[in-house]
């Protein structure tokens, strides 16, 4: 049996009931921190908590050596530990499917992931924002174009961007990403974004101009960023204004 086992947002109390259960039960308990991490907690606090010997996984034992966590699910109760909720990260859904393939049972516990709490912290609607995208360390040099290709794409239907900030070799802070994507942009970051930090710790968020955004004082990571759509429902806006102290000006792209 293979249960992949979501953590939540911010630290070990995140997990479900159903999940320490499952946690208690199993043969050997592994945990992933590269797709997503809990800054808010430590493997200690999170095996005092729990109870058992937490096993961190490197990239390659997900991504290259699966095989080998597959072959041991076969005959034991195996439990992979991950931030956020199993499944959004790709690599978890292909592991799913290599566990499938060879006849492993497979099961998933939820949890909250950054993808629905932020809509919660701003205010913003589930139904307007589009493709997500994640703002990538410079790669010899050079700079992604894709999230500011994402952002022109829901731009042109009117809708919210995600931007995810990577994490390896450090997770990326707000100031960081924008210096980033100022050296792709042709003129279409000059617009609003939401800056959200620690989403399920000691949440911090502000609405300002994108530029601007660095001025502010984010603390620690994790940082996301939303890319506003060109219009916003009057209740987003409200929302902002009241929780993100969004600058008047953004009422003029309210629809």
């Amino acid at each position: 049996m293979l249960t992949l086992i979501g953590l939540g947002l911010w630290d070990e109390k995140d997990i479900t009931l159903k999940g320490l259960e499952e946690v208690k039960r199993a043969d050997k308990v592994y945990a992933e921190f590269y797709t997503s991490k809990l800054m808010g907690t430590s493997i200690e606090a999170m095996e005092k908590l729990y109870g058992r010997k937490v096993v961190v996984l490197e990239r390659k034992d997900l991504e290259d050596e699966s095989w080998k966590i597959v072959e041991e699910a076969k005959s034991k109760n195996v439990v992979i530990l991950v931030a956020g909720d199993p499944g959004v990260a790709t690599t978890h859904s292909s592991l799913l499917l290599e566990a499938k393939r060879k006849g492993v049972e497979t099961r998933v516990i939820h949890n909250a992931s950054v993808i629905s709490a932020i809509c919660s912290v701003t205010g913003l609607h589930s139904y307007k924002f589009g493709k997500s995208a994640t703002v990538s360390y410079p790669y010899r040099g050079i700079v992604s174009k894709t999230p500011l290709n994402v952002i022109k794409e829901n731009l042109s239907i009117n809708a919210h961007t995600l931007l995810l900030l990577d994490l390896n070799p450090k997770p990326m802070t707000i100031g960081e990403a924008v210096k980033i994507m100022e050296k792709v942009d042709d003129g279409t970051l000059n617009h609003f974004a939401v800056g959200v930090a620690r989403i399920g710790g000691d949440c911090y968020i502000k609405c300002d101009h994108f530029y601007s955004l660095p001025n502010h004082d984010f603390g620690k990571p994790l940082h996301t960023i939303v890319f506003l759509s060109k219009k916003l429902h009057f209740t987003e806006y409200e929302f902002l204004r009241e929780f993100a102290d969004a600058p008047k000006e953004l009422e003029e792209f309210v629809e």
